[in-house]
């Protein structure tokens, strides 16, 4: 019996098994890796052939249809006129930003990412959807969600440029925060009709896509977790882990206006989880309120100054204006 074990899915088939899986993946790298290059490729001979055409009025669309038809004769589909322009936008892109060419991202990746006509921000996707394996899904997600322009928000000039040049680093408390976190995922109305325990409820019911708002390195812990004090019972909301930041993170959520009350209750709650639940190896912990509403002077004058372990971010369950916040940047 010892025998029929050792051969079975945990044993020498197993391997096989893992073996081929990784020679699939290895497959779709090289076949990936070398499509890229090619396309890479035709964009460059297709520029340097309208280069030697340019007095003729109309010759680079002439040279592109002509193409097209005749790849699309020999090779089948793939070779429309409007992905022979995506080969020569892709060359044009790469080629005047320098930006390397992330053979980890498929075609569609950089078709969806050359429509972002800033430079920095277009780097900022790229760098994410690379070191979090986002799906195209997921890239449409987040630049619809205009990620880019809210962690841009609580950064200065100098960390915005390091945002094109790195992508999110958490480094502290700070670099985890959104503000607003944007949760039209819930499918919940912009006015406020429904109650903190719905928005609970929808967040957990799509805990995959809010893991995903809130950034990197988050894990779920618990909901309506149970603080006990002198025999008096409390419930934190929300409560994850950041494995980068090796800190407790707990959410409370508010659908109305921030109250002084609030902020008080999380710094109970984040005393009480320092002192008695994290390791003496682990960071401090972090608290986030959620609300719709806050005054940053009642967030300045109720808690310590430089505080580094409690914030208010708002949320909106609607998808922000971009141009809205790139104002207040700009500001």
């Amino acid at each position: 019996m010892k025998q029929v074990d050792d051969i079975g899915d945990n044993g020498f088939i197993g391997e096989i098994k893992q073996l081929l899986e990784e020679a699939r993946k290895q497959v779709v790298r090289q076949v990936n890796t070398t499509m890229l290059k090619t396309y890479f490729e035709i964009g460059r001979r297709i520029v340097e052939q309208e280069q030697k055409g340019e007095a003729q009025a109309g010759y680079g669309n002439y040279l592109i249809a002509e193409l097209s038809k005749s790849l699309s004769a020999s090779f089948g589909k793939g070779y429309s006129k409007r992905n022979i322009e995506l080969m020569r936008q892709f060359y044009l892109t790469y080629k005047i930003t320098q930006s390397p060419i992330s053979q980890s991202l498929s075609w569609t990746h950089y078709i969806r990412l050359m429509r972002i006509s800033d430079e920095a921000e277009r780097r900022f996707y790229e760098i994410e959807c690379e070191a979090n394996h986002w799906s195209v899904r997921e890239l449409n997600r987040q630049f619809d969600s205009a990620l880019y322009q809210r962690l841009a928000l609580s950064r200065d000039k100098e960390k915005i440029l390091e945002l094109s040049r790195k992508g999110q680093i958490l480094e502290k408390p700070e670099d985890a925060l959104k503000d607003p976190y944007v949760l039209e995922f819930t499918g919940l109305p912009e006015l406020p009709s429904y109650s903190e325990k719905e928005l609970e409820q929808a967040l957990i019911d799509k805990l995959q896509t809010f893991l995903l708002e809130m950034g990197k390195g988050f894990t779920f812990v618990g909901r309506q977790v149970r603080i006990t004090i002198d025999e008096d019972h409390y419930h934190v909301d929300l409560v994850f882990y950041n494995r980068l930041l090796r800190c407790f993170v707990l959410l409370d959520l508010k659908i109305g206006q921030l109250k002084h009350q609030d902020l008080g209750q999380m710094q109970m709650y984040v005393h009480y989880y320092d002192r008695f639940v994290k390791l003496p190896e682990e960071n401090k912990t972090i608290g986030i309120i959620l609300c719709r509403d806050k005054k940053d002077a009642l967030v300045e004058i109720t808690l310590p100054e430089d505080s580094t372990q409690i914030f208010a971010s708002r949320y909106q369950t609607v998808l922000p204006s971009k141009e809205e916040l790139s104002k207040l940047i700009k500001k």
